[in-house]
């Protein structure tokens, strides 16, 4: 999640309105062939693979280093200081993220053996390109999030086009790995964006709060998939937006896990974090991430996965719904 001064809503205001492959060859042995008589409800292999009640999926936003000069938000934003004057303190503060913030989540997924999805500014993988190569050679997904933090909805086709196609080559530039998953700036797509998308040769995107598993659409004649992010368990909009404790957060991720950890005994469940470079890499969040990831590893049919990995198996399995139309 990223905003731009050009954004007629700032991300402060918006805050405070807003109240691989593998993997499908794996999971094709859990699903029932068609015509099975077996309740497929039943089955958790049925809705995920290696027999999974639960998918968790976390993203890490790649963002510092891509930021606008002027008008990005930070916490220095409610006393701005006016162009052409440079914001010193704010740029400390974005600096965190990739001097930081990012080495920190990466050693706390390694000691979990976890692996997650890194949304990537183009911006912020060209000016850190030896982090954003340590992303995947330490076997996490870049996903694609823009060339920069300028907002799309009112780009002209071609326009975007450009703009997240200029994104996919800075990432590809930097790692070597070609994105197949995107995340609009504060999830602000544009009409254009998904067809846009699935003509670039993307298979999912995650700027849908619909459901709660993934889903799929149809753009132009052929299935994209949903991978649903979160606003709910996210630390823009929980620390920084609204200023919770770490502790908070950490009842709130319990919370959340709990309840569809529940759900996932007769449902397709998925749960979303959303941990940002410069917020979630902070030693106090760090720490509360760390106690979470411990206590859903104590229970049974978790499965850490990267959004690709989701994306796939959705894409080829019965079960996964279909909208009649793009959210």
């Amino acid at each position: 999640m990223t905003t731009d001064s050009s954004h007629p809503l700032s991300r402060r205001s918006f805050l405070t309105q807003a109240g691989a492959g593998s993997v499908g060859l794996a999971a094709a042995n859990l699903i029932a062939a068609p015509g099975d008589p077996k309740k497929k409800s039943e089955v958790h292999g049925e809705k995920w693979p290696h027999e999974a009640r639960l998918a968790i999926s976390i993203s890490m936003q790649f963002e510092a280093g891509g930021q606008p000069d002027f008008g990005a938000d930070s916490p220095f934003s409610i006393a701005p200081v006016p162009e052409p004057y440079p914001d010193l303190p704010a740029r400390t503060w974005f600096k965190y993220g990739y001097r930081e913030g990012i080495p920190r989540l990466l050693d706390l997924w390694d000691k979990h053996g976890i692996k997650v999805t890194s949304h990537m500014v183009g911006g912020a993988a060209r000016k850190n390109p030896q982090l954003a190569k340590e992303i995947v050679d330490r076997g996490h997904e870049a996903a694609a999030h823009g060339m920069t933090w300028q907002p799309e909805f009112a780009m002209s086709r071609e326009d975007l086009k450009t703009f997240i196609s200029d994104g996919v080559k800075a990432v590809f530039d930097a790692t070597g790995q070609q994105t197949i998953g995107y995340n609009a700036n504060w999830l602000h797509r544009s009409v254009h964006t998904l067809p846009v998308l699935q003509e670039l040769g993307f298979l999912y995107h995650v700027d849908d709060l619909s459901h709660d598993e993934p889903t799929l659409v149809p753009v132009n004649g052929q299935d994209f998939v949903v991978v649903p992010y979160t606003i709910r368990n996210n630390d823009i909009m929980l620390i920084e937006g609204r200023h919770f404790s770490s502790g908070q957060f950490l009842e709130q991720l319990k919370h959340e896990f709990d309840q569809l950890y529940a759900e996932g005994a007769t449902r397709r469940r998925q749960m979303s974090i959303s941990t940002h470079d410069r917020i979630g890499g902070t030693p106090a969040m760090v720490r509360v991430m760390d106690e979470f990831l411990t206590y859903a590893k104590s229970h049974p049919g978790i499965w850490f996965a990267r959004k690709d990995e989701i994306a796939r198996f959705a894409k080829q399995s019965p079960l996964t719904p279909r909208d009649s139309e793009e959210t």
